[in-house]
């Protein structure tokens, strides 16, 4: 059984039929990725996974139980946790804060202690600036406390939404990179990512979406090497 199976979903802003009817699975320790042009629904349909947005109809179920619909938050308990686009830090708020805020469904002290020094370990300029307000951060910094914050909910499924969005090309090798340590140690990843050729460089299986729906899924490796895929999204 699949961790996470969507079947025929469609998600609508108003009268804007935005998604239209995707189906798709995600294993236990993949990491797959969604790829498409902006506006071909990628990120509409992390939001419905997270619960952000309902699906007029079909069903997404995750480790057996359909959730959709399900209220964010308990989704969130489910075990699913979301790195949303342009990172959605707590400005106002220390880094700690921010990190203590991503374990806000769990009482166990003892577990969350022990995350927050996996979540160090992963990114050691977070120690560094603790204290230290989430607004004044880098860019790379406010990505990588985005993802420690996801990481405290101890998530079986981490949805990644452009994690590269306006990094210098170093920082998005090195956010990739975590990515795929962050998946090592047994996160399943569903990433979303406009830097297809980096995404297909980390994913096992991928899906491509045009104007909200699938029109090709398969092989990372194989769909990286495909003409059509690369004119239409990895530049020639």
């Amino acid at each position: 059984m699949p961790m996470l199976e969507i079947n025929d979903i469609n998600v609508y802003y108003g009268a804007i039929h935005a998604i239209k009817g995707i189906s798709l699975t995600v294993n236990e320790g993949e990491i797959v990725t969604l790829i498409g042009a902006n506006g071909a629904g990628k990120s509409t349909t992390l939001r419905t996974i997270s619960g952000l947005l309902k699906p007029k109809t079909g069903a997404i179920n995750f480790l057996g139980k359909d959730i959709a619909g399900m209220p964010a938050h308990q989704i969130v308990r489910e075990g699913i946790s979301q790195v949303p686009e342009g990172r959605k830090i707590f400005a106002e708020m220390t880094v700690m804060e921010n990190l203590e805020l991503g374990a806000f469904t769990r009482s166990d002290s003892d577990g969350v202690a022990q995350d927050l020094k996996m979540v160090f370990g992963r990114f050691p300029r977070l120690e560094e600036r603790i204290s230290q307000l989430a607004g004044t951060l880098s860019g790379g910094e406010q990505q990588m406390l985005a993802m420690g914050r996801a990481l405290m909910s101890r998530p079986k499924l981490l949805l990644l939404d452009e994690p590269s969005m306006g990094l210098a090309p170093l920082l998005i090798r090195e956010i990739f990179s975590i990515i795929v340590d962050i998946n090592k140690a047994g996160t399943t990843v569903l990433l979303v990512e406009q830097n297809a050729n980096m995404a297909l460089s980390i994913a096992s299986r991928a899906y491509v979406l045009e104007t909200g729906r699938i029109t090709l899924s398969g092989d990372a490796k194989t769909l990286a090497a495909s003409e059509d895929i690369r004119k239409a999204y990895l530049g020639g």
